[in-house]
């Protein structure tokens, strides 16, 4: 990976990690649902010119005839499970709900091997557990030192390795119907079927009150650059770097996540976050094969994660 490429990855994990931030901004003011709604509309409303200049004309074809496959991807991928990490920031810190976002990889895999028969080799299996053990850590930390009612907090914990189950589904999904189409093409179309997803519900639920400044330029911000210029430093670092290294970019979400709370809401680092944290992220590169360990890697598996 060269200088620049190194350079586009801390920034990709710093504006998605942002996005944690401005959801703990905005969503007390907003809701969780016309909050979502606002965020995957601007980020179309960015993304639709950007992909016609592109690839417009050539992809076109393919996602006319793929539409009701990028239906899919906007609901499991974008429009629930924005959705649910939105819920969660109310009740847990940003850095929280990254960690929690971070093992999207893992349920993937799990996914793979339950629905469509991907084998998981030793290393994985031991990547799932660790996984799973580090989730239980931070459940476990939550429940002992409640930052909140601890039903609310489990619920948001909940809702968080829901969200993340659901971008395991998406990312075999992906793989198994919308192999012909561009990853700018899903990126723009999922998030433009989300917005189309999530309307009928904002409408009922907008707030009728007051929404202050700092609410409107987080939205915005979440909207425009966590994911819209997100997305694009995302496919550009994809097509130069390659997949496994662009990968790495999960183990520096949570970092910057805990890093902006820390530094603009005061918001707290525990140890449980460290240590589970810590152990979800080594089983995410056993499950990868970011790292290996004996003399032959023994089939990890591969899962492009949703990590906006």
């Amino acid at each position: 990976m060269s200088p620049r490429q190194l350079c586009q990855l801390v920034l990709l994990a710093s504006l998605w990690g942002a996005s944690f931030l401005f959801m703990r901004v905005a969503t007390p003011e907003f809701g969780a649902v016309a909050l979502i709604q606002i965020r995957v509309a601007l980020a179309s409303l960015v993304l639709l010119p950007i992909w016609w200049i592109r690839e417009g004309k050539l992809q076109y074809p393919t996602v006319k005839r793929k539409w009701r496959a990028l239906a899919v991807i906007g609901v499991l991928n974008s429009g629930i499970p924005f959705v649910l990490f939105a819920f969660s920031t109310l009740y847990i810190t940003g850095g929280f709900s990254a960690i929690l976002n971070s093992t999207a990889p893992i349920w993937g895999a799990i996914v793979g091997y339950l629905w469509l028969q991907r084998a998981i080799g030793r290393q994985a299996v031991i990547g799932l557990g660790l996984g799973i053990f580090g989730v239980l850590v931070l459940v476990s930390g939550s429940i002992t030192n409640p930052s909140g009612d601890p039903l609310f907090v489990i619920l948001a914990i909940s809702a968080g390795l829901f969200a993340s189950i659901l971008y395991g589904i998406a990312a075999n999904y992906t793989g198994e119907y919308l192999q012909k189409v561009s990853s700018l093409s899903i990126a723009t179309f999922s998030l433009v079927a989300a917005t189309l997803f999530l309307l009928p519900f904002s409408m009922s639920v907008f707030p009728d009150h007051t929404i202050s400044l700092k609410a409107w330029g987080a939205v915005i911000a979440m909207g425009i650059i966590s994911t819209a210029l997100a997305n694009i430093l995302y496919f550009d670092l994809l097509e130069k770097a390659g997949s496994t290294k662009t990968l790495t970019v999960t183990f520096l979400i949570p970092v910057f996540a805990s890093i902006w709370g820390a530094l603009f809401i005061n918001e707290h680092i525990t140890g449980y976050m460290i240590v589970g944290g810590g152990i979800i992220l080594l089983g995410l590169a056993l499950v990868t094969g970011l790292w290996r360990f004996g003399k032959k890697p023994d089939g990890a598996v591969k899962i492009e994660p949703n990590l906006k």
